[in-house]
């Protein structure tokens, strides 16, 4: 699974609360003043919030500018550091790196086995001369899961890249614990089972087993083992939905779906989005193929469609294209997509991109 990219925010003098809660109280400012720049930052625990990366990185014109601009904005003594997953992203604004898509696990191979927070787990992989999360990511998965445990397993993930957060490490009362400092709860008592509204029909006894049973689930099988699908921004159909942990704030949230997003489909959306594209052909009725001008508009009408080599097919209706451009501050992409119903009844989502035609997606 592809790990999200984040950008988190880590304040190391916050990271404890004092007798007087002036921690947390800073903190609300600083998750306010990142808010500010992004509205989908979110406290992860005290001194630590995190925000997704594409979004923002597209409108300021690239993950350094996000950094340096949430540096100048949240004050206090803020490391700010971008990677895949959480895990990665918070040792990363440790260090105050942006490390590059892809290169997580390289990334994390020189750190000690001791930042996974298991001191037990870490002292037993020393003992054993595993002492750094390349040594530990090399072990054979199925010798880790016999000899050590299934949380054992869950960080072995963690450490090849395969998942990007460690369970237990989003502080669940975070959110509560913000809001009595900002005055706007003054109930001190017990924070009840966290649940996430709405799986039933809403907040209820049903609700709050679910989440007890989704807690235990995590627990055992790390946080990931439990995932929603969230709507959020995005011009691709494919960009518009991810999957992320039950639990998490961003699991609650729409993710900036309704933003204006230039060159965006119009609804419906498909049903069907292609992991992989197939290659596709599409001609006009003289056998000439189709693309996109420059003005985004097409060179022809479409007339026949070809997918993989395979038999041409009529095309019988046809809408777009809708072209986008993207990257204008550094390598320019430009695509554009058409909608098109075939004669056997097949509606398809076409994109083209330098010369090339690809089916991205399917409608019932």
């Amino acid at each position: 699974m592809e790990l999200e990219r984040l950008v988190v925010v880590w304040c190391p003098e916050l990271q404890q609360e004092g007798a007087r809660g002036e921690e947390a109280r800073r903190f609300v400012q600083v998750v306010a003043r990142a808010g500010e720049l992004c509205p989908w930052a979110h406290p992860v625990r005290l001194g630590v919030c995190a925000l997704p990366a594409r979004g923002p990185a597209r409108f300021f014109g690239g993950e350094e500018m996000v950094v340096s601009r949430l540096v100048a904005a949240v004050g206090e003594d803020a490391h700010v550091g971008v990677a895949d997953g959480l895990f990665a992203a918070v040792l990363a604004a440790r260090s105050r790196l942006i490390v590059p898509a892809g290169d997580v696990r390289q990334f994390l191979a020189p750190w000690s086995v001791a930042t996974l927070a298991r001191p037990e787990l870490a002292v037993t992989l020393q003992r054993l001369g595993v002492t750094t999360l390349g040594q530990f990511a090399a072990l054979p998965s199925p010798h880790v899961s016999d000899r050590f445990g299934a949380d054992a397993a869950a960080c072995h993930k963690v450490a090849r890249g395969a998942t990007g957060e460690l369970a237990g490490f989003r502080d669940r009362s975070i959110e509560r614990r913000l809001r009595v400092a900002r005055g706007e709860d003054p109930d001190l008592g017990a924070e009840p089972p966290p649940y996430q509204p709405g799986f039933f029909g809403g907040a209820s006894a049903a609700d709050i087993r679910a989440a007890l049973s989704f807690t235990r689930v995590q627990e055992r099988l790390g946080v990931e083992a439990v995932l929603l699908g969230r709507v959020q921004g995005g011009r691709d159909p494919a960009e518009q939905a991810a999957l992320v942990p039950w639990g998490s704030p961003e699991s609650s949230t729409a993710g900036g779906g309704a933003a204006p997003w230039p060159g965006r489909l119009p609804p419906p959306s498909p049903t069907h989005v292609l992991v992989v594209p197939r290659r596709a052909e599409v001609v006009d009725e003289a056998g000439r193929a189709l693309g996109v001008s420059g003005r985004g508009l097409l060179t022809g009408e479409p007339a026949r469609l070809s997918v993989e080599g395979g038999a041409w097919q009529p095309i019988t209706w046809w809408a777009g294209p809708w072209p986008v451009t993207e990257r204008w501050w550094s390598v320019r992409r430009r695509r554009a997509r058409v909608q098109v119903v075939t004669a056997d009844g097949v509606a398809r989502l076409l994109c083209t991109e330098r010369a090339q035609w690809w089916i991205e997606a399917l409608y019932d």
